[in-house]
């Protein structure tokens, strides 16, 4: 089973569930961190590194000894990483998507391979049992699903020989580093506050990822702030509010000192126990919002 912790804006506290879910899950886990551009899970999990593997994109390297400039390369490529113009033929490694496409369909064998960093993944463990999995994308890096690809991967194998599930930390938003981080997901846990920029940028998350078909479930962070336009928006929606996390200061507290907020006190441990009951029978139901 695969969790995706998600959220139409950063700031809303999907970190903090997503640290608290690893915490309280019942049985074996693996956390997962793909907010390759700032990730912060381990912040909270704090796990000892074991390792760290670079990774690299394939992008195309021509020898223009054997190119006749047929063009082939650059009418197939959609993202413009490879241009010929006049007898002159120009890489931009940088907007390279890796599909090998233009090493394909050169009828010359003018293109061959060379590689360039994307980032890291960072391989640690937390609390002595939770495995835990770090993206880390290379500064300046302008893509990220590739690199998450290369994580989602890696999670897979990390996950498979016990059979554990995965909690991923997403990256905010709805752009395509979100919507990659959800698509292997069997029920996406989406966090908002009920504040108007909240329920602005949740509306616009349920729309993108209500097509995915897949299971959604509502945390309700810093509830007693703000309106009640979140909740009557869910039930107009039909979505489930499995849990909500009280505006308080010593929450805040909790937070700042970078602790779980699942072992705050008794009462906090139980709600995030309930929750993770409460995603493995959305998941299991399979109940589409």
């Amino acid at each position: 089973m695969i969790v995706a912790v998600a959220s139409g804006k950063g700031g809303t506290g999907k970190t903090t569930v997503a640290a608290s879910l690893a915490t309280k899950w019942p049985g074996p886990l693996v956390a997962v961190d793909l907010d390759v551009e700032e990730p912060n899970l381990h912040l909270f999990l704090k796990p000892k590194l074991s390792g760290i593997e670079t990774v690299t994109l394939e992008v195309p390297d021509v020898d223009e000894g054997k190119c006749t400039y047929c063009r082939k390369c650059a009418e197939l490529c959609q993202f413009k990483a490879i241009s010929v113009m006049g007898r002159a033929i120009l890489t931009f490694p940088e907007m390279c998507h890796g599909c090998g496409g233009c090493m394909a369909v050169c009828p010359e064998g003018a293109i061959g391979v060379t590689t360039r960093e994307l980032g890291v993944v960072e391989r640690g463990v937390a609390r002595g049992a939770i495995p835990c999995l770090t993206g880390r994308l290379r500064i300046g890096e302008a893509m990220s699903p590739p690199l998450m690809r290369h994580v989602r991967a890696a999670m897979v194998r990390e996950a498979a020989p016990v059979g554990a599930d995965i909690v991923i930390d997403a990256p905010p938003g709805v752009s395509c580093p979100a919507m990659s981080a959800v698509t292997d997901s069997d029920v996406i846990v989406l966090v908002t506050e009920p504040t108007p920029f909240g329920f602005y940028d949740f509306s616009l998350a349920v729309e993108a990822f209500t097509p995915l078909g897949k299971p959604v479930a509502v945390v309700v962070n810093r509830a007693g702030l703000g309106d009640g336009r979140v909740y009557e928006y869910c039930r107009e929606r039909g979505l489930p509010i499995v849990t909500e996390i009280p505006y308080r200061r010593d929450i805040a507290e909790h937070y700042s000192r970078g602790l779980v907020l699942a072992e705050l006190d008794g009462a906090m441990g139980e709600r995030f126990a309930a929750l993770c009951r409460a995603l493995k029978q959305r998941a299991e139901e399979g109940v589409h919002a």
